[in-house]
């Protein structure tokens, strides 16, 4: 089984949102496919975009698991931006919660810390 996945979130200030999102993803929109779309590829088939959408924003979740937890959470902080919330589950999962500026929750998952 093959799983593709475009998950959108809505956002009031394109211009705001879309600074904020290339400083947690690390880079620019991989396309804009018009004036209130901004969409990044996390892996092959794999997007988040965002979309104008004002009587939306703000009521999103989305979690992405990476095998490079770590790196991607020092990567961000040197990027400017810290997670709103950190978990560890029972299991020793770990959760990095980040809200955008129109307080959407993108959660960054990812397994136990390696000793």
């Amino acid at each position: 089984m093959t799983v593709d996945l475009f998950a959108g979130l809505s956002v009031r200030d394109f211009a705001a949102a879309a600074v904020w999102y290339e400083r947690l993803l690390g880079g620019p929109p991989s396309f804009l496919p018009n004036d209130t779309e901004a969409v990044w590829e996390l892996a092959e088939n794999r997007y988040v975009y965002i979309e104008v959408r004002p009587e939306h924003a703000g009521h999103g979740l989305v979690t992405v698991f990476l095998s490079d937890f770590d790196e991607r959470l020092a990567e961000v902080a040197a990027r400017g931006l810290e997670p709103d919330v950190r978990e560890t589950y029972g299991n020793g999962v770990r959760k990095a919660v980040f809200r955008d500026p129109d307080g959407n929750e993108i959660g960054f998952g990812g397994g136990p810390a390696s000793d």
